[in-house]
């Protein structure tokens, strides 16, 4: 991988909480501050695309995100998402040629001590490596086709189906 382009849109990864009726707001994205503190050893970009919570996703959304895709030099792709869409939006850019894109979030805001933010990004840059051109979801430290994961959320995590 020369270069990896990372695409955020918002979603519980970036989320900021401001009182205890759990009001929020879509923050700057953290993917970039994360991966400068880490110095990983490759070249990445970030885009913030939007600051969407999933629900709000629409297919003029989708759209956006696959032209973006397919318009760019970069064959991998990280894409920082909601996951309640994650996997609809996931599906949608599946058949896109030439390109592996990878799609993780958080079901808490990285911005909080205890996430899972770190772990699935760490993980999706892992996958992002090896996977096959395509597009997967990244989540709870497995790799999923989408066209065979669900959000559980009773569970509060990602589940084959």
């Amino acid at each position: 991988m020369k270069r990896l382009k990372i695409i955020t849109t918002g979603g519980t990864i970036d989320k900021l909480y401001f009182d205890d009726a759990s009001e929020y707001k879509i923050g700057t994205p953290v993917i970039g501050d994360l991966l400068h503190t880490f110095k990983v050893a490759f070249h990445f970009e970030v885009m913030s695309l939007m600051k969407k919570d999933s629900l709000y996703i629409t297919d003029d959304d989708r759209e956006l995100i696959k032209k973006v895709i397919e318009k760019s030099d970069e064959k991998h792709f990280l894409i920082t998402h909601g996951t309640d869409s994650m996997v609809d939006t996931a599906n949608y850019l599946a058949n896109i040629p030439g390109k592996t894109i990878v799609l993780t979030g958080a079901l808490t805001p990285a911005r909080f001590q205890s996430t899972d933010a770190i772990f699935n990004i760490g993980c999706a840059i892992a996958a992002v490596q090896t996977v096959k051109e395509g597009a997967w979801v990244i989540m709870n430290g497995l790799v999923w086709d989408p066209k065979h994961v669900a959000k559980n959320r009773d569970e509060n995590r990602f589940v084959k189906v």
